[in-house]
């Protein structure tokens, strides 16, 4: 195929971001791969030239896409891996052997593609989204790079999403709860249906724990295209697992053995799970024996996965955690009680307006001595005194306080963690929370992280 007549190619990481953002935003759907299909036919299709590990789910599939690409490296495999949303840069949703693209290495991407996508804005409806460039970047930054694999995540929801115009040879379903009701669907079973679409014809599922209604839509898709499918708690899972310093340790039981004493350096349950899923979506997509167990243990040993229960600071400490729904703050909330002993708590909490922020902050109640609503800096963010008044309903008056600006909030719950006495705890033991959205963390992260030397990468 011909290239087309390039459009100016742009020179810097500010000017991709500012052509990317100018288009249609992530929370505007238009249930079609129309678009997409063109963008990659296009692009020759560069999705079809590596095999795909796909994965959809409500909750953990950014944490679990990367254990899953840090355990295919360890092999000896070259990798992609497509997340989203990003926590602090746009580059982090396009990564090559576990590195986000560089700044320069993403505006290429963008140029290699601007062109074709030219193309589809002039002869569509409308123009590709956001998410649909991206998209297109990734598959096209896979194809280039080669990779032996991709790890790829979806948006939202499954059969409409982007990313879909790959067939996963693996495709991976996380826990199934309500989150994007508007543009999925009130119930479990109903996003569930959704959700189900990147299962193609000869896959392997690897679905985690789900509820029976959910169990029975995966079920039924996986009759209906002549996929395999496999369980946890039946065909792999977490067999047992204990807090430790700095994460867990888990003894997990894959498809074709039993790997003991890995350490994971992350907190909570919901990631042994999330582990467990990862392990056996590897050892779907390599088939054949067990994989070495010393592999397994050092690969979980160096998975991290920012803005999901980190530590950031200390004196206090100030953990981040992206939950943005109920489900995910039950998990957040889980963890904290099995890893961390703070006295007080506080809770600084910037949500957006799409979300069951109610429901949510009802989740963290018990876990928050006190609360300091903010907001992030996005339009969807739901304004600092909205939330407070919401929260007065489920904290009461006296344990409620707010800071439009995430840095005033912050400072202020750490001045609460750190008073004593004031919520009769001891001098030196509280800690701060930063949660409600992932916009919200990826701002406190950027506050809040020590700074990288002038000019270091």
């Amino acid at each position: 195929m011909s290239e087309p007549s390039s459009p100016a190619a742009l020179g810097s990481y500010r000017e991709v971001e500012q052509a990317l953002l100018s288009r249609w935003p992530e929370t505007k759907l238009d249930p079609s791969l129309d678009r997409i299909e063109a963008f990659t036919e296009l692009l020759g299709d560069p999705q079809r030239a590596y095999p795909v590990i796909h994965l959809t789910g409500t909750n953990g599939k950014t944490s679990t896409a990367r254990m899953i690409d840090t355990i295919i490296r360890a092999t000896g495999l070259r990798t992609g891996r497509f997340t989203s949303p990003h926590v602090e840069s746009m580059t982090e949703r396009i990564s090559l052997d576990g590195d986000p693209l560089s700044e320069e290495r993403f505006v290429e991407a963008y140029n290699d593609v601007a062109a074709y996508a030219a193309l589809v804005d002039r002869d569509g409806d409308h123009p590709l989204s956001f998410f649909e460039t991206v998209v297109g970047m990734a598959y096209a930054a896979f194809a280039d790079a080669p990779v032996d694999a991709a790890v790829v995540e979806v948006g939202m929801g499954g059969s409409w999403d982007a990313t879909n115009v790959a067939d996963g040879k693996v495709a991976v379903i996380l826990p199934v709860s309500v989150d994007h009701a508007r543009y999925l669907g009130e119930s479990p079973e109903v996003i569930a249906r959704e959700k189900v679409g990147i299962i193609k014809p000869g896959a392997t599922v690897v679905s985690a724990l789900q509820s029976p209604e959910v169990d029975a839509v995966i079920a039924e898709r996986v009759a209906e295209v002549g996929a395999t499918l496999l369980r946890e708690g039946i065909d792999f899972g977490v067999v047992h697992r204990a807090a430790a310093v700095g994460g867990q340790m888990m003894r997990l039981q894959g498809l074709r053995a039993e790997y003991d004493e890995v350490f994971l350096p992350l907190y909570g349950a919901h990631q042994a799970q999330n582990a467990a899923v990862a392990l056996a979506a590897v050892e779907a997509f390599a088939g054949g024996e067990p994989l070495d167990a010393e592999l397994v243990r050092d690969a979980f040993g160096q998975v991290t996965s920012p803005g999901r229960l980190e530590v950031i600071r200390r004196s206090p400490t100030i953990l981040l955690d992206a939950a943005h729904n109920p489900h995910g703050a039950a998990a957040t909330v889980e963890a904290l009680e099995d890893s961390f002993t703070f006295s007080p708590l506080i809770g600084v909490v910037g949500v957006m307006e799409d979300k069951d922020y109610e429901n949510l902050l009802a989740v963290f109640e018990p876990m928050f001595a006190a609360i300091v609503c903010t907001q992030n800096s996005t339009p969807r963010a739901l304004p600092a005194e909205e939330l407070a008044e919401v929260a007065r309903g489920i904290f009461g008056v006296d344990r409620v306080h707010v800071a439009r600006r995430l840095d005033d909030a912050i400072d202020q719950a750490a001045t609460l963690a750190e008073s004593g006495g004031v919520f009769g705890e001891a001098i030196g033991s509280g800690g701060v929370l930063v949660t409600g959205s992932v916009v919200t963390v990826g701002e406190a992260r950027r506050l809040l992280r020590p700074r990288r030397a002038e000019g270091a990468r």
